[in-house]
């Protein structure tokens, strides 16, 4: 019988389980994502990883929100307005999804870089936003040694673009609609081997209750033996 927590969460993740499995599902819920800069970019995109369930999140900012920020960013409201950046994206995100847990770092990603670059080592991905070319290059060394993907985006109005700094990294996920069976047909075992060779198709009728009865398999590997 299913555990009702088991059966809760299969049908809150439903559509995203049929696309990449129990397994693709249990890769995001130990995912600890990096978010520097809460930008309207920023909280958009860590929105679209809350949803799905990711384990935990990080927004590092030292910034205070301001009049702009609460204009343009569906995560910061008026009330919003004077309070660090970071943490109060972090508290409108969190009510996404309670299976996510949420925090925030009051400093800059410059200042961290600085005293403690090793910080940024704990996550299994970290997305920057609006950072000058400068810190995402001290950013991107120390990620790249520590072999771990970093997103850069940036936006300017309804223009911008996105850059993944990564090592090779293969995936195969092929998901075929027709799984073919293993027939065993290169390695017979023994015992099947001698089933094989059990038939004399050179002498045996071509009508029902002989050749015509026979498995297309077993016809198919005892040609190939001989």
């Amino acid at each position: 019988m299913a555990q009702p927590g088991k059966v809760l969460k299969e049908q809150k993740y439903d559509r995203q389980l049929r696309l990449w499995g129990d397994h693709g599902q249990e890769a995001l819920e130990s995912a600890h994502v990096c978010l520097i800069n809460a930008t309207a970019t920023g909280t958009e995109i860590l929105k679209n990883l809350v949803l799905p369930g990711i384990g935990s999140f990080t927004i590092i900012d030292g910034n205070q929100v301001s009049g702009e920020d609460a204009g343009n960013n569906f995560f910061l409201q008026r009330s919003s307005i004077g309070k660090n950046r970071a943490q109060a994206a972090m508290e409108f995100l969190q009510e996404l999804n309670n299976d996510v847990s949420g925090s925030f770092v009051e400093e800059s990603p410059e200042n961290l870089l600085d005293n403690d670059p090793s910080f940024f080592c704990r996550f299994t991905i970290v997305v920057a936003t609006q950072l000058p070319e400068s810190t995402l290059l001290r950013l991107a060394d120390v990620l790249w040694n520590s072999q771990i993907p970093l997103l850069i985006c940036r936006t300017y109005g309804l223009v911008g673009y996105m850059r993944i700094i990564i090592k090779e990294h293969p995936v195969i996920e092929s998901h075929p609609d027709n799984a073919l069976e293993d027939l065993r047909l290169d390695k017979p075992f023994p015992e099947l081997r001698e089933h094989f060779q059990s038939y004399d198709l050179d002498h045996m009728e071509k009508k029902v209750g002989s050749v015509c009865d026979l498995p297309f398999i077993d016809i198919l590997k005892t040609l190939f033996l001989t």
